[in-house]
């Protein structure tokens, strides 16, 4: 890890909160700060740093010991910190390929971090050879997204396995589709590859976008540097009793993701027999990459016309005149195709 991570955080003194430094039961606190008037909500107090409840929980919920998790606001400020805690800034960079997720770049350049792009091949599969060739000891982190939006396909283990093998430095494998998908997940593998960290979240098929909550699972080391350099409270008590109370009760999160892979698998079918569609490809995430054959941008505005939106993607790398949908409720879906058949006649 000492080529990894960045000199500086590697010596740096965290920040230690009053809830830190106090860990056990009291019935007084005037330690913080923090106003003495509670409604029964304990919302005038801070919230645990370290989220031991959620921790538990989400350790359980995947199988995994506790030090091998990171709790962040949405997958992005595990995105984030990634970058900050190994790429030195103006000299480092980032691996990616396109066409994927957007913030890995963002958040990149914010932290003033070259970005590689390495294309995904014209069928959508991974460029294991390109990124062989192209290794150096400024790549610090490659981040792989699988399902990768906004394609929808999966990456096979031997292929993510072959990066591992070849880069000296961190894989991010970005899961945030996979309960849509029927592929085991690479957390694994957590324990054969020091260097891989896997994201997973709570904004797709647990229906909890709004409580931003995602996790990044890895080398217990890589995590402690992550949890060094997070916000003090950066998981609100809302956001944590929510995520409690949706690992306690998970059958409607089993029933709507079956439910979604039946109606994606519809959506396909009635999509493709639809005039001016010229491809829509196979997914297995919560959405569909469809290729139009005249122009994305007028299908996209026909549609927020009528109240509809879809996401425009033709000006990515190997997208040109493509659009993705979103697998909604059966109800949603149906209201789309008979809006589609109405544009494209």
């Amino acid at each position: 890890m000492n080529n990894i991570i960045r000199k500086n955080i590697l010596t740096l003194k965290p920040y230690s909160s009053a809830r830190d430094e106090f860990k056990g039961k009291a019935d007084l606190y005037l330690d913080a700060n923090e106003s003495p008037w509670d409604d029964g909500s304990q919302l005038n107090r801070y919230p645990d740093p370290m989220q031991r409840d959620l921790r538990k929980k989400i350790a359980e919920y995947f199988k995994v010991e506790e030090e091998t998790l990171f709790i962040g606001n949405g997958s992005d400020e595990a995105i984030d910190l990634l970058i900050r805690v190994t790429c030195e800034p103006g000299i480092d960079r980032i691996i990616q390929f396109p066409p994927t997720y957007g913030m890995y770049e963002v958040q990149a350049r914010i932290q003033n971090a070259d970005v590689k792009n390495i294309l995904l091949n014209k069928d959508f599969s991974l460029p294991v050879k390109d990124y062989q060739s192209q290794m150096d000891e400024h790549d610090k982190l490659t981040f792989v997204c699988t399902p990768n939006n906004p394609t929808g396909n999966v990456f096979p283990t031997e292929d993510i396995e072959a990066l591992i093998r070849t880069t000296s430095g961190l894989i991010v494998v970005d899961e945030a589709y996979i309960d849509f998908s029927n592929v085991e997940s690479m957390i694994g593998k957590i324990g054969d590859y020091d260097r891989l960290v896997v994201l997973r979240t709570f904004s797709k098929a647990w229906s909890a976008a709004g409580i931003r909550l995602g996790v990044a699972i890895g080398n217990p080391t890589v995590i402690s540097y992550l949890n060094a350099v997070k916000y003090p409270y950066n998981i609100n008590r809302l956001t944590a009793g929510k995520a409690i109370s949706l690992l306690d009760e998970k059958n409607t999160y089993k029933e709507r993701r079956e439910l979604i892979q039946r109606e994606r698998q519809k959506m396909r079918l009635e999509l493709s027999k639809l005039p001016g569609i010229e491809t829509v490809f196979p997914s297995e995430a919560n959405f569909l990459l469809v290729r139009v054959q005249n122009s994305a941008t007028v299908l996209v505005k026909k549609l927020a016309d009528r109240g509809i939106i879809i996401r425009n993607r033709s000006y990515l790398p190997r997208c040109k005149n493509c659009v993705r949908i979103t697998i909604g409720r059966p109800e949603d879906n149906k209201r789309l195709l008979n809006n589609m058949k109405e544009i494209l006649i």
